[in-house]
């Protein structure tokens, strides 16, 4: 038995791709993708709006307080059983974060998974909150607290913080807190 002749591209039906055919199909798609998905293709500063919740403003600690690494417990947006927060200076740059650093920043203490308390499980090495002690997600707290690892598909609700001198002011939410409908006061 014969091997198959391989195929050249006038046996196939096919003709050959210039260079010319080439750039124009491909800035044809790139422009189509542009329409699509603006400032993912060309690189423009498209800003995603956020959900922000706004409360009242509520001092939660001091920056002269704070300890680069250590967590500290606080409560907002008021004072109910899920409202628990973590205010932690990471001591690196991070999304959302106030202060001369811009590494303070504070998050829902609650797991959006299934609302598992994550009170305690700040690690500095890392900069993340968790393992979460019902399924082990863990979250970035230096990328907006972003899902690292585990079961949950949500971000932690960030703490919008002020700072007002030396105090820190809590003064909104940006994301859903675990267990409401909505961000509003029970």
């Amino acid at each position: 038995m014969k091997a198959p002749k391989p195929c050249d591209s006038q046996a196939c039906g096919s003709q050959p791709v210039n260079r010319r055919d080439f750039l124009s199909r491909t800035t044809a798609t790139t422009v189509l993708l542009a329409h699509v998905f603006p400032g993912r293709v060309l690189g423009q500063d498209e800003r995603t709006p956020v959900n922000l919740s706004t409360f009242e403003r509520r001092r939660i600690g001091s920056v002269s307080a704070l300890k680069d690494g250590q967590a500290v417990a606080f409560s907002y947006p008021d004072d109910g059983e899920l409202s628990g927060c973590l205010l932690v200076k990471t001591g690196e740059t991070s999304g959302g974060g106030e202060g001369p650093g811009q590494d303070i920043v504070a998050f829902s203490s609650r797991c959006t998974h299934m609302g598992g308390s994550l009170e305690g499980d700040y690690k500095p090495e890392h900069r993340v909150a968790g393992p979460c002690s019902l399924h082990l997600t863990t979250f970035d707290l230096t990328r907006h607290g972003m899902v690292v690892a585990g079961h949950a598909t949500q971000a932690l609700p960030q703490i919008v913080l002020e700072l007002d001198g030396d105090d820190i002011y809590a003064i909104g939410v940006v994301g859903l807190l675990y267990g409401r409908a909505t961000n509003a006061s029970p």
